[in-house]
């Protein structure tokens, strides 16, 4: 996936009034000082052409393997740049960004008045981003001093965790726009705090639409967040190992924590759907799952919404890093390979929740732009919110796009992020933590091994 805008940077101008229909554009301007969703684009319409000229640029870069052939074949041939123009690029673009454009504020002021706006609304955005990721990374530490004193201090420990998850359903649940946006940092020894985290938080979340009381999805909060606590009766010998290098009896001690768990939570005295979730969360539908190989019908509805999302986590972060899938690689696989080991239901309510592209998915444009998904739209699961890769925006200021708004501009495919190109991958930055983003505005959304 190179960047084609490499190979055309200086090569090609075309003066402002041969502007047409057809050509693909780069605009030399910050992206604040014009009115256009995208600093490159193909012109599809006249007024995009007018638009343009309005800029006062008298020349604009064009790309020409990216442009259409107009009608015209006479009046389409627009040659390449001469050497000097390629000389003098920087230092034309450098004065076009520095002279003011009254021009473009007389004439399209409408344009950059809605857009200034749209620019406001992701300033936003960004910033309760950054709220919420700052709760979690809170809820996280919080979360392992509790998992210390869990056994000194049951009582006391158990109350502030229902406290933690109280904290969790403000914070998580119930914000105005982004409701969500959990990060499962795979990193030190925090893994399976972050890992209890995502669990519990996407758990509550898929209870809205699944008839849940509050109460309800309050004790499936809590139970998500000590699902593995048996695991604290298994060597660490054993957690450290990947699981690809177990032995046949590491393997069968590992999968014995759920018996752990059940005997630790009984000690505790957690309630009985609290115990379940602890004993039934690596339980699966058709019966595959252990330690009964229960069927769903025997499988209690708490603990199947937290085996579906127990399994969805851990294939976004695995133990190994380099088996880790992409959110909509995860996805896609639960749903196309292994539908028949989860509640159809619970599934479907995944699904709506995350979106056809989850959360932290790489794809490409039809404009062949790339980008990482933010945020879904429950509503138009294929349009959601999208960052773009874009070189001449400052990453700190990256054009985020609510393709919704956008609609002559479509998700063309999802893409690992191992083959983009490193400066893309440096932009974007996927790194080793998945993002949940969710819109509190719908009205099936609700509040993913180890």
């Amino acid at each position: 996936m190179a960047n084609k805008n490499d190979t055309t940077r200086n090569a090609f101008y075309v003066p402002a009034d041969q502007l047409r229909v057809g050509l693909y554009v780069f605009i030399d301007l910050p992206w604040f000082r014009h009115p256009f969703t995208l600093n490159s684009f193909r012109i599809t319409t006249e007024d995009q052409v007018r638009e343009l000229r309005a800029l006062g640029e008298p020349r604009f870069r064009y790309d020409p393997d990216r442009s259409t052939r107009p009608a015209d074949a006479a009046a389409a041939e627009i040659a390449p740049a001469a050497a000097d123009h390629a000389d003098n690029a920087a230092d034309d673009a450098a004065a076009s960004a520095e002279k003011p454009q009254p021009l473009q504020v007389a004439v399209l002021p409408a344009a950059l008045s809605a857009k200034q706006q749209r620019v406001q609304l992701l300033a936003e955005h960004r910033q309760r981003i950054e709220q919420v990721d700052k709760a979690f990374l809170k809820s996280v530490g919080i979360l392992r001093n509790l998992n210390r004193s869990l056994m000194t201090r049951p009582a006391e420990t158990l109350e502030e965790m229902g406290r933690l998850v109280d904290q969790m359903v403000v914070a998580f649940l119930e914000h105005p726009e982004v409701t969500l946006h959990v990060m499962g940092e795979k990193s030190g020894g925090e893994e399976s705090y972050s890992h209890s985290l995502n669990v519990s938080v996407l758990s509550m979340m898929l209870t809205r639409g699944l008839s849940f009381t509050p109460e309800q999805a309050r004790v499936l909060g809590l139970g998500a967040l000590l699902h593995d606590i048996g695991l604290m009766d298994v060597p660490d010998r054993v957690l450290k190992k990947r699981p690809d290098e177990y032995t046949k009896p590491e393997r069968e001690l590992r999968a014995m924590h759920c018996e752990f768990g059940l005997r630790i939570g009984k000690q505790l005295g957690l309630p009985a759907d609290v115990l379940a979730i602890i004993f039934q969360h690596h339980e699966m539908a058709d019966g595959s799952g252990y330690p009964l190989g229960l069927k769903v019908d025997r499988i209690a509805m708490p603990a199947r919404v937290v085996a579906l999302v127990n399994f969805y986590d851990n294939l976004c972060n695995p133990v190994d890093f380099a088996q880790a899938m992409t959110p909509y690689e995860a996805l896609s696989f639960m749903f196309g390979q292994r539908r028949g080991k989860f509640d159809a239901a619970i599934l479907q309510q995944m699904i709506r929740c995350l979106g056809v592209y989850p959360p932290g998915s790489i794809v490409t444009l039809s404009n062949d732009a790339v980008g990482i998904v933010m945020s879904v739209n429950p509503a138009k699961p294929l349009r959601p919110w999208v960052m773009l890769h874009d070189e001449s925006v400052p990453k700190e200021e990256a054009i985020l796009l609510d393709l919704e708004q956008e609609t002559d501009i479509n998700i063309a495919r999802a893409v690992r992020p191992a083959l983009l190109p490193p400066p893309v991958y440096a932009y974007l930055s996927p790194r080793r933590r998945v993002s949940y983003f969710f819109d509190s505005s719908d009205p099936q959304g609700g509040p993913g091994a180890q």
